[in-house]
């Protein structure tokens, strides 16, 4: 299988990016994950969760479930990992996941049963279980590579930038070894390059690597074949809610109606997306539409854009009303989507900057909120709950502590936060979607961020690969369904 780009470690507790989250899967089974076609929690190696209250929970472990060296996985694995993740010294990203939740005690019944107690009830509790597990190390080994239970051992990592991963099947695998004898997961950075490997047959497959604009001809090849399906990872515009310009909300919604994302769709994903009304995909269960929508209306962006003080210099002329600097990644494909961007905001007569950057430097500047505007990705939408890190107050950035929420444009609403904080303690799920539902509504209304598309989840591979199921989160856990 070719990737772009290698991952950082496959430790669940310190996962970061993208093939960080979908190879550590591979090695480390949850409790519980969304690899669903409709993104809602299925069991892993937990045979049941029963709540005994809103803030009381036994998690039953399968008795089949084994690490990949033949042990038991125990409540006491269980307790180690969320426990090392819960560490006052860790450094886990995830930590926040089990202070949010309140968890004052986490204790092993007996050796399949795992008691949770929360100092409130808290809706996301069941996907916060999302996390693979680990065994619990021996004695002075701490510091080896983790023990897990997903479909596949890591058994060597090649190159010094750590271009190749070989796995094997892990033979006691819950839900039976996988087909394949190894997998291979190979690093290529050049798209042009990852596309001849596959033509020429050193590679099987790979999943949203190939630019979209090549996917008619790649289908074309009789070696090859192309399948898509529906995804929940989100494209977004994030605009800066705390510069002088784009902290006005008409020029947010003069912005959005400016940018034809119907064209652009077409134009450069052949199609593959459906336009987004906001974060959550159409087909999830507290998806709500009846929001304010931008169709594309350039008369009516230039409209908003008089009535917040920003009138055309000079009617046709040459000169902007204004100017803004817009970031994004350098990825030569996500370059010529702002590309489009630009010139359609052109039209309307405000004048943007580009400026591609490698990822790093653009994630620190996003988060240091050195911007105006910037697009991303959000991968992996299943739990609402999702909404508290990318909106709530709470959750902004600072210079201090970079890394304290997703709420990077800057958006403070005490509206917002109330309806969020009121959806996490709401354990029902009608309650649940009728916050969400005003959310949504709400969201939509401010713009602090322009939604764009959910782009689908596209495979390139072999004619002889069998048995590979693209999920709407993007995770490669059907690979040990794959084989040739």
């Amino acid at each position: 299988m070719l990737i772009e780009a290698p991952p950082l470690t496959l430790d669940p507790r310190f996962c970061v990016g993208a093939y960080d989250f979908k190879l550590s899967r591979l090695v480390y089974a949850p409790l519980v994950s969304v690899d669903t076609p409709t993104v809602e929690p299925k069991m892993e190696l937990a045979e049941s969760i029963e709540a005994r209250s809103p803030t009381e929970y036994v998690v039953t472990i399968r008795a089949n479930a084994r690490f990949s060296d033949g042990r038991t996985v125990t409540a006491d694995d269980v307790l180690y990992t969320i426990g090392s993740i819960r560490d006052e010294k860790t450094t886990s990203r995830l930590k926040l996941r089990f202070v949010d939740d309140g968890l004052t005690t986490l204790e092993a019944l007996d050796a399949r049963r795992v008691r949770f107690v929360l100092a409130h009830p808290h809706a996301p509790f069941v996907t916060d279980l999302d996390v693979g597990i680990l065994a619990r190390p021996a004695p002075g080994h701490e510091r080896d590579v983790p023990v897990g239970a997903g479909a596949f051992v890591l058994d060597e990592v090649e190159g010094r930038r750590g271009d190749r991963w070989r796995f094997r099947p892990n033979p006691h695998y819950l839900f039976g070894a996988p087909r394949v004898k190894a997998l291979t997961v190979k690093v290529i950075r050049d798209d042009n390059s990852r596309l001849l490997a596959l033509v020429g047959g050193s590679a099987d497959l790979t999943q949203n690597t190939v630019s979209p604009l090549l996917l008619d001809a790649v289908a074309a090849k009789p070696e090859l074949r192309v399948e898509s399906a529906r995804s929940s990872v989100y494209t977004y515009m994030g605009l800066n809610c705390d510069d002088p310009i784009t902290s006005d909300p008409r020029v947010r919604r003069a912005i959005a109606y400016a940018i034809d994302r119907r064209r652009i769709v077409d134009a450069k994903l052949g199609g593959r997306a459906v336009l987004a009304t906001g974060m959550l995909p159409t087909f999830h269960w507290a998806y709500a539409g009846e929001v304010d929508q931008y169709p594309y209306d350039p008369a009516r962006a230039r409209a908003l854009l008089d009535e917040a003080g920003h009138p055309d210099p000079d009617g046709d002329g040459p000169r902007p009303r204004f100017t803004l600097i817009y970031k994004t990644s350098s990825n030569r494909f996500r370059v010529a989507l702002a590309q489009v961007l630009v010139s359609q905001l052109a039209e309307v007569g405000i004048e943007v900057e580009l400026r591609p950057l490698e990822f790093a430097t653009f994630f620190a500047d996003v988060k240091a909120g050195n911007f105006q505007l910037f697009t991303m990705q959000i991968p992996e939408i299943a739990e609402p709950d999702l909404y508290t890190n990318f909106f709530h107050s709470s959750r902004i950035p600072t210079r201090e502590n970079p890394d304290l929420g997703g709420n990077r444009v800057r958006y403070r609403n005490s509206e917002i936060d109330r309806l969020i904080d009121r959806g996490r303690l709401q354990v029902e799920r009608g309650a649940r979607i009728a916050d969400y539902r005003e959310v949504q509504r709400v969201l939509a209304r401010d713009l602090p961020v322009i939604s764009l598309w959910h782009e689908d989840n596209v495979a390139v591979m072999g004619r002889r690969v069998g048995g590979f199921t693209i999920l709407p989160t993007a995770q490669l856990t059907s690979l040990a369904r794959t084989a040739k």
